[in-house]
């Protein structure tokens, strides 16, 4: 039998260096147990030889541990860092773990176009141009966005609208925007709108409202009133910005306010981001750690991971003093390339803030308590119901969507203890022919490769089986797939199928089960609403995925079968004439004189739409 525990560790030190570093250690299936950073290597490891002085919880680590690896750095801080991004992706059972899938939008301003854009964005900044955040939420920076419209009149449109606009939009008409797209203002002019509001946006509001109010001051003096009338506008617009924010401490210009509260076992962080002295809103998250955890000890791996993916403020604030603070300091710092400062302010403004997001954090806690415990009812009802050996922790959602079997999909969604777990939803876009209106034949492919790979990965241990498998149908679904389950051998998967009732009233649905006849609820029963609940949000995301994979089939372009033919030269073609018809009736000369056409694509392009 292969070694465990302790013996394993200290194999491993006859080789582990002094240097700083990380080390995982890891069970027999090749998953990580826990992930930790060290000064020195060897030193920190030795500590788990003698689990006698550790907590329980780390003696049942030490004793799955099978083997272990490590990775050597320059400096403590660049492993912390390291150590930072393992946890989040490797999601080890034993740290504390920030559970986050969600990205942060950005506020963009364009630099690639004679006419720069503001626009909201999300992902990689591959883009030419400047970003300023992150921002809370969607809701957060599209405010913005709104406000910038206002203020500075700049355009939202995209580059392909604003090439083919010939008079203005409804933007110019309630005066969000100076329509650039049909000369209305000269390039100087807008250049000056973008100038004020690259400097609103660092923080330099005062400047920017002081240069308007010299400009409308001026306007009236030369008898130009609409003018001045206009820029009243602005200022006004730019006041009730400034003055509307929840958070908007003038002690603060880009800092991040993070508040840990704990009860129950449980922990929120809030963290509110303060950029250029405005609120762009803020973000509850709940770290998965020990129960036993210190609120210093969770608030440093909180942070340490949060900014794994995202730059740092040059403050960041927090309700609770770290320990090893200078160290994380120094890893924020050399991850920035500029000095990141924490403090714990305990008097005047920033103390105030502080306990403003601290409030915040107590009162998202105590919603996901009271909302776990019914939860938790909920489930015990569920697992007496459907005579479950005990409270399912994962239940599996499935429905179909399509249009007379064109653009046809299945879905999957997932429910446990804490709601819906979105980051573990699946789409299945439907690969065999299907006849129009066989829901058994796409309800079958889905299950078989969901449970096909399951089963694989089920031997290695990566993968989770369902306690409950809940579908939309009546006797025929489940009759399709108790058949499919049966086949790949899965017998311990309770079964069950919702099926609508008479005219398809909510409230008088039917259950099926393997082990007794349909039957029906109660119509006020709470089990019932919460299996309604799991069924609408399966139906909902199905309809979504099929919106989402229709819309994609209809936008599709002739030019995408043209051979050689990437992206980057179809919006080339499309900017330069117009339409994908435009390039069809389009001479030979006339495609050569599209930039990123050479003579050769030109010619391809040409006997692609005139082959006899």
């Amino acid at each position: 039998m292969p070694a465990k525990g302790v013996t394993v560790i200290e194999a491993a030190l006859a080789t582990m260096p002094l240097s700083p570093g990380v080390y995982r250690m890891l069970d027999a299936a090749g998953d990580a147990l826990y992930v930790g950073k060290a000064r020195s290597l060897r030193k920190r490891v030795t500590n788990y030889t003698q689990p006698a002085r550790l907590e329980e919880r780390l003696r049942r680590m030490i004793s799955e541990t099978a083997s272990m690896e490590i990775v050597t750095t320059h400096t403590e801080a660049e492993a912390l860092l390291l150590e930072a991004n393992l946890i989040k992706r490797l999601k080890p059972r034993f740290n504390i773990v920030l559970r986050d899938d969600k990205s942060y939008p950005w506020l963009m301003v364009t630099e690639d176009h004679p006419f720069p854009q503001i626009a909201k964005h999300r992902g990689a900044q591959g883009r030419k141009g400047s970003y300023w955040g992150p921002f809370a939420s969607a809701w957060a920076v599209n405010q913005t966005v709104t406000a910038m419209e206002r203020i500075f009149l700049l355009r939202s449109c995209a580059d392909t609208v604003f090439a083919n606009r010939s008079r203005p939009c409804l933007l110019f008409q309630i005066k969000r925007c100076s329509a650039p797209c049909v000369e209305r203002i000269t390039p100087d002019d807008y250049g000056r709108l973008v100038s004020q509001a690259k400097s609103f946006l660092s923080g330099k509001a005062a400047h920017v409202q002081r240069d308007l109010s010299a400009e409308m001051q001026m306007a009236a003096e030369n008898m130009e009133y609409e003018r001045a009338a206009a820029l009243r506008d602005r200022i006004r617009a730019l006041s009730y910005v400034q003055g509307s924010e929840i958070i908007n401490p003038a002690s603060l210009t880009d800092a991040d306010i993070v508040a840990l509260w704990q009860a129950a076992g449980q922990s929120c962080v809030q963290v509110f981001f303060v950029r250029g002295g405005r609120n762009n809103g803020n973000r509850a998250h709940f770290p998965s750690h020990a129960k036993g955890d210190e609120p210093g000890d969770v608030l440093a791996a909180f942070i340490a991971q949060f900014y794994d993916d995202k730059p740092p403020p040059p403050l960041i604030l927090t309700n609770h003093a770290l320990p090893e603070a200078e160290l994380i300091e120094e890893a924020l710092s050399l991850k920035a390339g500029r000095r990141v400062e924490l403090a714990v302010p305990q008097r005047g403004e920033k103390h105030a803030v502080l306990q403003h997001a601290e409030t915040n954090a107590r009162e998202a806690l105590e919603r996901r308590l009271a909302e776990s415990t019914g939860q938790q009812k909920l489930l015990d009802l569920v697992a007496t119901l459907f005579d479950l050996p005990a409270q399912p922790q994962r239940i599996e959602i499935y429905d179909n969507s399509h249009i007379m079997g064109t653009n046809a999909y299945g879905v999957m969604v997932v429910a446990g203890i804490e709601g819906f777990c979105k980051n573990e939803y699946r789409k299945y876009s439907i690969r065999s022919p299907i006849a129009p209106g066989d829901d058994f034949a796409m309800m079958r492919e889905v299950l078989e490769r969901r449970f096909v790979r399951a089963l694989k990965e089920q031997a290695d241990h990566a993968t989770k089986m369902p306690d409950l498998l809940l579908i939309d149908g009546g006797a025929g679904q489940f009759s399709a797939v108790r058949g499919v389950l049966d086949d790949l051998g899965v017998t311990d998967v309770k079964l069950v199928a919702i099926a609508k009732g008479p005219d398809r009233d909510a409230g008088r649905e039917w259950f099926h089960t393997d082990d007794r006849p349909p039957f029906q609820l109660p119509p006020r029963d709470p089990v019932l609403y919460y299996l309604q609940r799991l069924r609408d949000e399966a139906h909902r995301f199905a309809i979504s995925t099929h919106r989402a994979g229709r819309a994609k089939s209809l936008v599709t372009s002739e030019l995408d079968e043209v051979p050689g033919i990437g992206a980057a030269r179809k919006k080339a073609l499309l900017h330069h004439f117009g339409s994908a018809r435009g390039v069809k009736q389009a001479g030979l000369e006339d495609l050569q004189a599209v930039e990123g056409i050479s003579k050769e694509t030109a010619k391809r392009i040409y006997g692609h739409f005139h082959s006899a």
